[in-house]
């Protein structure tokens, strides 16, 4: 009876002492999910941002500029530069520390650390690095997008994403959790060269969606849909960019475009904020810019 009573005493104390010896499952599933590198949807962005930077920082120590994902390109800069004339395909530009301005028909955009640039077709533009320093160097990656993929999206996808707005060439965009995750992850998977050709097109493919169900989806969006004016443009863009040597002729791309001259006319305007003619002349006047810089380069390095 004494003995009994002894139990029953103790058998809270010691059922209390189990339960905080057992582990809190909650507490490890946090642990488990929020491994190094994810971006926690609620995290402070200043912190994922430091962790990309230090990310591009180390892997452009490693490669450069060219990495070996070839869709992936690495920027880095200790001081403003002069300008810059390219052209840029469709593709998607972090800033993770810095600032940048890239200018198409005398409309500039300025993005900085944590914003994002979209190009959804080929334009001329004219850029420049307005922010960086020894201390705080510019630090920039650029992703290709390939129109194909978007393509693939956007069929198996359409009942899900919105009406398609007006279409504009460049634009601009604050990254978010959620796509920070992945561009995290497309950065780390570099160091895992085993890794890389099955991994990163799978994450390419997220990031793309993720763009896709963003603020500038939908003008992605137009991109992949194969009837849109904004793809048949993007068509004759990505020719004269690869052509734009050779004479041209306006019916011809409005025949590649699937339409009539009138209405090609009209379209391309109203997609680039330019005409044909004017685009050809940029992207010659902007390769001829780049060879001469390319030139001057040289020789100041044959003269050092």
């Amino acid at each position: 009876m004494k003995w009994s009573l002894l139990i029953q005493q103790t058998r809270p104390t010691r059922d209390s002492d189990s339960l905080n010896l057992l582990p809190n499952p909650i507490s490890q599933m946090i642990f488990r999910v929020r491994r190094p590198g994810a971006c926690a949807r609620f995290a402070d962005m200043n912190t994922h941002f430091s962790e990309l930077a230090l990310l591009v920082e180390r892997q452009w120590q490693r490669y450069g500029r060219i990495t070996p994902l070839p869709d992936l390109v690495l920027a880095r800069a200790e001081a403003p530069s002069r300008l810059m004339a390219s052209v840029y395909r469709p593709s998607f530009c972090v800033v993770v520390q810095g600032a940048k301005t890239s200018t198409l028909n005398d409309q500039p955009l300025r993005y900085t650390a944590g914003q994002g640039l979209l190009a959804a077709i080929d334009v001329p533009v004219i850029a420049r690095i307005i922010e960086a320093s020894q201390a705080k160097p510019y630090l920039a990656f650029r992703l290709a997008i390939d129109p194909a993929m978007v393509a693939a999206l956007f069929v198996e996808q359409a009942k899900t994403l919105a009406a398609l707005p007006p279409f504009a060439p460049l634009a601009t965009m604050v990254v978010d959790a959620e796509l920070c995750d992945p561009l995290i992850r497309l950065l780390e998977v570099l160091d895992r060269p085993r890794d890389l050709a099955v991994l990163a097109p799978l994450i390419q493919r997220e990031i793309v969606w993720r763009l896709l169900c963003g603020p500038l989806g939908a003008t992605l969006r137009q991109l992949g849909a194969s009837d849109s004016h904004a793809a048949r443009i993007g068509q004759t863009t990505a020719w004269i960019r690869d052509h734009y040597a050779e004479p041209l002729r306006v019916a011809d791309l409005a025949s590649l475009a699937h339409m009539s001259v009138p209405g090609f006319h009209r379209h391309f305007k109203a997609v680039t904020t330019i005409t044909p003619i004017q685009f050809q002349k940029q992207v010659r006047l902007q390769e001829a810019r780049r060879l001469l810089l390319n030139r001057q380069d040289v020789v100041c390095f044959g003269m050092e």
